[in-house]
């Protein structure tokens, strides 16, 4: 892979964040992108390329990519859209303006750094593009609404995207991630507390009862089944360097088997068992 080029957002902490030091010790030409200019400079300290890039401002998407196509000489041998946030809350809580925020960074941003990359790819003949989708891509649950909607909505245009380059050298992959140690929880809390009105929620006691434990709690050991990002960027390396990569990667126990329950439960029972989850 000596000399090979990825573009890979959401850098400035878990996945993204392994992955980036782990492809550039593999020998691939790293750009590592962040929304902030502090944790590009801090990427940039550890020895990684690193460019400014936030999905929810286009202006900073062509000018990340344009930075990088000046650096390889117009060429770009892979994608990975990894960068999201969550707002956490009731759906029955949820301002439209909070998941249209959502949607700009987890979904459309996507979607437009994708459309500029492919004329590249097919440019150049080849190309991979691997999405970093979610276990809550495909099954529900509470309290994570709008981010459920927002990786429903990325699994049916990844899937959509990969039946149409099948004529084209271009590979289009979906990374579908269990729990992984990273900081989405932590990051989630800013947006919460912007959008969500909890004590005025008919559901405040279980607000008080479940989510906020949940998330203002520092735990001092992993959930169960919890995997490092190291999991994803195993996923994600085969992904890459596979001569035919799977059309997704399921990642982490209860991310198989809730796929397998998936197929084979009655809804309702399904419904039962994701009503328990915390």
């Amino acid at each position: 892979m000596a000399g090979r080029s990825i573009l890979i957002t959401g850098c400035s902490s878990g996945i993204g964040y392994d992955a980036a030091h782990a492809l550039h010790r593999r020998g691939w030409r790293v750009f590592a992108a962040c929304r902030s200019a502090a944790d590009c400079a801090r990427l940039a300290g550890e020895g990684l390329h690193s460019v400014r890039l936030d999905y929810a401002n286009h202006a900073t998407i062509d000018a990340a990519l344009g930075h990088v196509l000046t650096q390889t000489g117009g060429t770009l041998d892979a994608l990975f859209n990894n960068g999201a946030f969550a707002c956490p809350g009731a759906v029955e809580d949820l301002p439209v303006e909070a998941l249209r925020a959502v949607f700009e960074t987890n979904f459309f941003g996507w979607h437009a750094l994708t459309r500029a990359v492919i004329p590249v790819m097919r440019a150049q003949g080849h190309g991979r593009i691997v999405n970093c989708s979610s276990v809550l891509g495909f099954v529900p649950m509470r309290w994570r609404g709008a981010y459920v909607a927002s990786k429903y909505a990325l699994e049916g245009l990844t899937d959509t995207l990969r039946l149409e380059m099948r004529d084209t050298p271009i590979r289009i992959v979906s990374l579908q991630p269990g729990p992984i140690t990273t900081r989405i929880r932590q990051n989630s809390i800013p947006h919460f507390e912007r959008w969500i009105d909890w004590r005025a929620s008919p559901r405040r006691a279980q607000y008080e009862s479940s989510l906020l434990a949940r998330l203002y709690t520092d735990r001092d050991k992993p959930d169960r089944f919890e995997l490092p990002p190291s999991a994803v960027t195993a996923a994600l390396v085969h992904a890459l360097e596979s001569r035919r990569p799977r059309p997704r990667y399921r990642i982490t126990t209860p991310t198989r088997f809730i796929a397998f329950w998936r197929r084979v439960l009655p809804a309702s029972t399904l419904d039962r068992f994701l009503a328990r989850a915390p």
